[in-house]
């Protein structure tokens, strides 16, 4: 099984410490900056094996060669960012495996905020590092993709089991969360799943990971084929699915 550990970095930034206690492997995953990942690993006493990259931007992998040289860690990212993200040791696609110790990540390409953007899919411990293709409430802006690659991407994290725990790559809710209620405002979940997260942000706390089971339900970028979504955007059934999420991330991207 899987001990993973959410360490908030920068300003609003999400990397994760994913320890396998089997065989006592560890992997750091997004790391922007190094301090904080050896502060936490000593603390520990684990030593780490893999870096996991999801996608190129500078806020999660600037720490990555630093700590690399510094552990001796492998390094393993996107196949199609290998020429942006300086170290790879091991490039991923589209259903490749990835084994942490005893436990095996899945890859999931998830285009669209960049182009080569990965998920790691750990099936067995229920865990997924969507890092900024899908976060709590609220999905990634569409940096480098297409809309329609972007809604792809979530379709394929949506058909993924309801007790999938979510780990993404910032702490937005707050902001992702005000959004959905204008688009989705008669959902009675997402109503109280807001109030939920205005208490948990008034006391400091994070609201990061989520179930994905709760995100089908109220995150209005997993749900374009939502009806009551589509009737507050104005439009209908000829509407496709692709089209519907291109609106809504058109509104958020304004808001």
């Amino acid at each position: 099984m899987l001990t993973i550990e959410r360490l908030p970095v920068l300003s609003d930034n999400y990397m994760y410490l994913v320890h396998e206690s089997e065989t006592g492997t560890t992997a750091a995953v997004d790391p922007p900056v190094v301090a904080p990942v050896v502060e936490r690993l000593s603390a520990q006493g684990w030593s780490l094996d893999w870096i996991l990259a999801t996608h190129h931007h500078p806020d999660h992998v600037d720490g990555i060669a630093e700590l690399k040289e510094k552990c001796g860690a492998t390094v393993a990212g996107p196949r199609a960012e290998r020429d942006k993200i300086p170290g790879i040791d091991v490039d991923l696609a589209q259903g490749d495996r990835f084994e942490l110790g005893a436990s095996t990540a899945q890859m999931i390409e998830t285009p669209g905020h960049t182009l080569g953007h990965i998920s790691y899919w750990f099936e067995d411990d229920k865990a997924l590092f969507s890092a900024d293709a899908l976060f709590a409430l609220g999905c990634g802006r569409v940096f480098e993709g297409t809309m329609e690659q972007m809604w792809e991407s979530l379709a394929k994290l949506r058909e993924l089991p309801d007790d999938t725990v979510v780990y993404s790559g910032h702490e937005y809710t707050l902001g992702n969360a005000r959004f959905a209620l204008t688009v989705d405002p008669d959902n009675q979940a997402l109503k109280e799943r807001c109030e939920e997260v205005e208490r948990l942000r008034a006391a400091g706390e994070p609201t990061v990971p989520s179930m994905l089971g709760l995100e089908k339900a109220t995150n209005p970028f997993l749900r374009p084929d939502d009806s009551g979504i589509r009737a507050v955007l104005g439009m209908g059934d000829d509407a496709s699915n692709a089209d519907v999420f291109a609106e809504i991330r058109g509104r958020k991207d304004r808001a």
